[in-house]
């Protein structure tokens, strides 16, 4: 297992080096006409990235003050997001770069001038029509001739008295410049979809069991909030008033609500004290709570007005409401238990299970759940992460059905890691619950 781990190891280390030497290779040497300050700046720029992220990542993991966490994981955390779409535009522009060379190729011998038809003259003292002398070989080819017979390069560039770049550089800094723009936009564009809030997203589910009384009744589920060194208190805030605005009856919490310890992130969470629904709002853990202390954020969120359910059941006027631990949990002892949880509840009225992953879903059914809300996924938050997320979960995000039993996926309100989003975006989810019998 530990040869495995090691060769696993080299083969992430090999790949990442390979792609960044790439990345420097294409949009720093190969548009620059020789060495120079210009590439030894590109070497740092990218190696400072990394070692950005890096210090960021062992500053979260180590206790390090939490200023300085902050100071490191903004510009390395976008470095990394920066870095995948850099590396994905450079690939895409190589289908480019043939291309491209061929239409200036084409238009540099069409422009080029015919050359004019040469007359040798005739030497004085010789007449009209008399016998040639012999041609000079070509020993004996004189200056003139010699510029005659000069022929372009293929590397000469757009213009054609020599002044210009040549055409693999034009090229290169073309499709280089192009790249580095559309991942900086991408990037910013992603960025600012996290920064100014999650949209509410609005979803009716049908429950049989479900009575007419309850027909319409609103649980707002947000999930993967993800307070940290990146987003704080003012995240926090727009979070609490977009889900007070849609007057939910009830608001659930399914998870990775913070990275980071009470401590640290203790003000960044205050504002959900100030959540509001008619039958209250409830927790459950996410992997990220066990990475951070389980323990203490159950008692921190139950301080500021949460109900944590774990392994747990609370009954509602018309329906049953559970909520299990996060798989993470398990290598501490409290991993998810569903026979706690739903064991011997009355399985004529309809539940609602919290459980922050997808993978859940099939321990929901066997104990005839009708309705799990979940997380953890972020819809693959930067394409095309959501092929690695697809595969890993049985939902990606949205409503999905398993048996009788219903899955809803949030992509969730914040962001891991880049606070970016690409093909992904945050959301709140409005479950409109719906009675057969209305």
């Amino acid at each position: 297992m530990a040869i495995v781990f090691v060769l696993v190891a080299l083969l992430v280390v090999a790949v990442l080096v390979t792609g960044n030497w790439y990345v420097w290779r294409r949009l720093f040497r190969d548009t620059t006409a020789g060495p120079g300050p210009v590439r030894r700046i590109g070497a740092a720029v990218v190696a400072g990235g990394w070692l950005l992220f890096i210090g960021g990542m062992v500053a979260s993991r180590t206790d390090a003050p939490f200023t300085l966490q902050r100071v490191l994981a903004w510009p390395g955390y976008l470095w990394l997001a920066l870095t995948l779409y850099l590396l994905l535009a450079l690939l895409a522009g190589e289908l480019v770069r043939p291309v491209l060379r061929g239409v200036l190729e084409r238009r540099a011998r069409a422009s080029a001038p015919e050359p004019a038809p040469v007359r040798d003259p005739i030497p004085a003292g010789r007449a009209e029509g008399a016998d040639p002398e012999p041609a000079e070989s070509p020993e004996t080819t004189g200056p003139a001739q010699d510029a005659t017979a000069t022929e372009v390069s293929p590397e000469a560039g757009p213009a054609t008295d020599g002044s210009g770049p040549s055409r693999r550089l034009f090229v290169s800094r073309v499709v280089g410049g192009a790249a580095a723009a559309a991942a900086v936009g991408t990037v910013g564009y992603g960025t600012y979809g996290v920064l100014r809030g999650p949209e509410v997203k609005r979803v009716t589910v049908p429950l049989a069991k479900l009575p007419r009384a309850a027909h319409g009744y609103r649980i707002a589920v947000v999930s993967d909030i993800h307070l940290g060194p990146v987003l704080g208190r003012g995240f926090a805030q727009k979070v609490v008033d977009t889900i007070n605005s849609t007057q939910p009856d009830l608001i659930a919490v399914v998870g990775d609500l913070v990275d980071g310890s009470v401590k640290d992130l203790g003000p960044a969470a205050a504002p959900l004290a100030q959540l509001r629904a008619r039958h209250g709002s409830f927790f459950v853990t996410g992997n990220h709570e066990y990475f951070s202390g389980a323990e203490q954020w159950v008692e921190e969120v139950r301080r500021l007005g949460l109900n944590p359910l774990e392994n747990a059941r609370t009954e509602l006027p018309h329906f049953d409401l559970a909520g299990v631990n996060d798989v993470a949990g398990e290598d501490e002892g409290q991993g998810p238990d569903f026979a706690r949880a739903l064991g011997d509840r009355d399985r004529a009225r309809a539940c609602v299970l919290l459980a922050h992953q997808p993978v859940q879903i099939h321990d929901a059914v066997d104990h005839g759940v009708d309705l799990q809300l979940s997380g953890h996924t972020h819809g693959g938050q930067l394409w095309p992460g959501n092929l690695i997320a697809g595969g890993a979960n049985p939902t990606l995000a949205g409503l999905d059905r398993y048996g009788d039993t219903q899955l809803y996926v949030s992509r969730g309100a914040g962001a891991w890691g880049p606070p970016t989003r690409v093909g992904a975006p945050s959301d709140i989810t409005v479950i409109e619950l719906a009675s057969r019998q209305a």
